[in-house]
């Protein structure tokens, strides 16, 4: 399948670039996938996945692949960005190419490292990004609105579909809110998906703290309070991180790892939970195929059928398919190999309607 990316985004000085250059350490060999892009703003990321490995030392493979996400490096965005100011038409534009956005929020006090605004608080700098993207939008829709508002007097039903999916959209936007709120039926969703809209996005929250520093989770002040209620009350997605630690962490070797996390009091993998969060925000799942030359985690939307998931290894699975041998991994992994799964009676055959469902295992066979 085609890559997926993910853009990171925020207010200047709010740790994007070190977030992204420890992600980026944790790249994958380009040979692996051929959508890779030598862009230096572009990582191509591991999806951790402990299923994978397991299966890998079952089958004693040669070769392990993981799923990968690419994590794009947005310019930092000023308010006014939706207006022009700083690199506004070009961060905007970049963000329009991606599948989700993550944006990175500053939770640390730190005389050392100027903040944009003279001071650190979460909710403001969270809302200047989210006013940018939903005037940009506004500005997209209205000016669609006008065009298609003449051309749709001819009774385009694609074209009907889209006005009435902008008349739906503009208010909300007017409101400050973002387009991805708007109920839309099918035949809308398609008929906006050209636009690009930035709101329609689904968003992830990196709260970026900071070892050493004040951070304002561990304050416990109203900058908190407000946060934290908005998040719940928005059922916003989001994951902590401390990017410094992550970038520092990324010379250290794995058996290392867990003392330096202690002694900086870092506990959790924050580059593993964004990474999964991201895979989870894309709403994608993997399946495996594993054998002694390769064992391989494939990455489709969740909902495919058989035939599709099939075509992320090679058009003939989807195009010329018979049916697809599957089981889930761990019963694969508690007979101890595809042969005796198979004479336990645990392989099953599934045809073209089967929904492919995450950790499957699977052979797929075709004419």
């Amino acid at each position: 399948m085609s890559s997926l990316s993910i853009g990171i985004v925020g207010l200047p000085n709010v740790g994007k670039s070190t977030l992204f250059n420890a992600l980026t350490r944790k790249g994958v060999p380009a040979e692996n996938y051929p959508f890779c892009t030598i862009d230096p703003s572009v990582g191509v990321v591991a999806v951790p996945d402990y299923r994978l490995q397991a299966l890998s030392n079952m089958s004693r493979s040669q070769k392990t692949v993981p799923a990968a996400i690419e994590f794009v490096d947005i310019a930092g965005l000023v308010k006014g960005a939706s207006e022009g100011e700083g690199l506004g038409n070009q961060f905007l534009s970049h963000i329009r190419e991606v599948d989700a956005i993550a944006q990175v929020v500053r939770l640390f006090d730190d005389d050392d490292v100027h903040h944009v605004h003279g001071q650190v608080d979460p909710l403001r700098d969270m809302e200047v990004v989210n006013v940018e993207l939903v005037l940009a939008d506004l500005q997209t829709a209205q000016k669609r609105l006008e065009r298609v508002e003449r051309d749709a007097r001819g009774g385009d039903k694609a074209l009907l579909a889209e006005r009435d999916a902008l008349l739906k959209i503009i208010p909300a936007l007017e409101s400050g809110q973002a387009a991805r709120a708007v109920e839309l039926d099918e035949k809308e969703r398609v008929a906006i998906q050209g636009l690009h809209l930035l709101t329609t996005k689904p968003m992830l929250y990196v709260l970026n703290r900071k070892s050493g520093a004040i951070n304002v989770d561990a304050e416990g002040t109203e900058r908190w309070r407000v946060l934290r209620q908005f998040l719940e009350e928005a059922g916003a997605r989001h994951v902590f991180v401390d990017a410094a630690v992550e970038h520092e962490l990324t010379d250290v070797g794995d058996d290392e790892r867990a003392d330096f996390r202690r002694e900086l009091g870092v506990a959790e993998d924050g580059l593993d939970a964004l990474i999964k969060a991201g895979y989870v925000l894309l709403d994608l799942i993997s399946f495996f195929t594993t054998g002694e030359k390769e064992s391989r985690a494939w990455t489709i939307s969740r909902g495919a059928t058989a035939p599709h998931a099939g075509a992320a290894i090679h058009s003939d699975f989807r195009d010329k398919f018979i049916r697809a041998e599957t089981i889930q991994w761990d019963k694969l992994l508690e007979a101890g190999g595809w042969g005796r799964a198979r004479e336990a009676g645990w392989i099953r055959s599934e045809g073209k309607e089967y929904v492919v469902k995450d950790g499957d295992v699977m052979e797929f066979l075709h004419s």
